[in-house]
């Protein structure tokens, strides 16, 4: 049996090749981006007004003041989407100018609409009156403040999300190129194991596929229902590896089968096979019976995940999902850190994986609450958690005060909370 952090560095020696794929970037959510986006122009692409009002030229106000007004005659009308004023601006002239409107040439400042003085002698209000010197770039937005031309807009390996879409929109992004999503299929194992709502005592129904399923929504894989595998059936599952590359499957995992019983053929079945880097059992609560096996001179590989719901939901969380993230190459994930409530003990040789709560207190840091009932069969306290905390290997006894690192549960983006 060996330690998570052996799982880990063979998982890390047991990438697949994941191909790239062009999509319109308006239907990007949760794509994982393989190569760097930047802007294509600069953004604002021009000057324009940040605030409703009339646009002039600073140096014309200099001198100006309450003893010593002078009048601006407005020759125009800019609105969001006028083409650019062409033409020459003389001194003491003004535009009104609406919020987003281009500031034309030669005009350097705004006065917000609120602070307008018209004069109270022409009707037609033709002119405004300006008694004060005015600052240069008042309410202006200018051109590439946000982002110049070729800046790094997303980095590659982020997952995107709609405050990017936002972005590659705004700027005319129209297309990005991703990360195809692995596909996975999935099969539950035992006769115990039913589709059906209504079932006698002796049986259990189907939860780890649906449950695994519902993440495929939100997470960076295409879901595939492989159904249940009686336990007679390891020829059919021996038929479903050797068929991976013709079916297009990148990813097998199976739930159940893993461990020493009499009827737990997914490992004598995965032996059959010559593999390159595989484990069988580490030293983690819950979940011990993980399995994983990449296949020689093959781009696939396959994942064994104990029956119990809680284990494994617990082994996709800390092993299938690090997983994804490495040959989608997005960065490491980077923990929670909160601070431990109540003490807390382990056997040191085991890495706890433990359904917790995480709160803030009054003084807005994280607290961490580990929850009751952390048998791999409790539902109850799973349905209450937020957070995974994590326990490595190497100690037993965590007291109230410690940082411990924290996971989130199921969130595709590691880098939200």
């Amino acid at each position: 049996m060996i330690s998570y952090k052996q799982a880990l560095q063979i998982l890390k020696k047991s990438s697949i090749a994941i191909k790239d794929d062009i999509i319109p970037s308006d239907q990007a959510v949760n794509r994982v981006l393989s190569s760097n986006v930047s802007s294509p122009t600069d953004y604002p692409s021009a000057n324009n007004a940040a605030f409703d009002g009339f646009a002039i030229r600073s140096k014309d106000t200099r001198g100006l003041n309450k003893n010593n007004p002078k009048k601006f005659k407005v020759i125009g009308c800019i609105a969001p989407g006028n083409k650019p004023v062409s033409k020459k601006i003389n001194a003491f002239e003004a535009i009104e100018i609406m919020t987003g409107g281009i500031l034309p040439v030669g005009l350097d400042t705004i006065i917000p609409i609120e602070q307008v003085k018209w004069d109270t002698k022409n009707k037609d209000k033709k002119f405004i009156i300006i008694d004060q010197n005015v600052k240069k770039h008042l309410h202006v937005r200018f051109k590439g403040s946000d982002y110049k031309k070729n800046d790094l807009i997303i980095k590659k390996g982020t997952i995107i999300q709609p405050n990017h879409i936002l972005a590659l929109t705004t700027l005319g992004i129209q297309k990005i190129k991703v990360k195809k999503k692995p596909n996975i299929l999935f099969f539950s194992t035992g006769n115990e194991i039913s589709n059906n709502t209504i079932i006698p005592s002796w049986k259990i129904r189907n939860s780890n596929s649906k449950y695994i399923h519902a993440l495929d929504k939100s997470f960076l894989f295409n879901f595939k229902n492989g159904g249940i595998l009686k336990d007679h059936q390891e020829k059919k599952f021996y038929s479903c590896i050797q068929n991976m590359k013709k079916n297009n499957i990148d990813i097998i995992i199976s739930s159940g089968a893993v461990s020493a019983g009499k009827f737990d053929f997914v490992p004598k079945v995965i032996q059959k096979f010559s593999l390159l880097n595989s484990f069988n059992h580490v030293a983690i609560r819950p979940g011990k019976p993980v399995l994983f096996a990449k296949i020689k001179k093959t781009s696939r590989v396959i994942f064994g995940l104990p029956g119990n719901p809680i284990s494994s939901a617990a082994c996709f969380r800390f092993f299938v999902k690090p997983y994804l993230m490495q040959i989608l190459g997005v960065p490491n994930e980077q923990p929670i850190k909160a601070i431990l409530k109540k003490e807390f003990t382990k056997k040191k040789e085991i890495t706890r994986f433990v359904k917790s709560k995480l709160t803030a207190n009054k003084n807005g840091k994280l607290e961490l609450e580990i929850l009751q009932g952390q048998e791999s069969f409790r539902v109850r306290s799973f349905i209450h958690s937020n957070i995974w905390a994590h326990f490595p290997s190497g100690k037993s006894s965590f007291q109230n005060g410690d940082i411990i690192d924290c996971y989130i549960p199921h969130i595709s983006n590691n880098n939200i909370i």
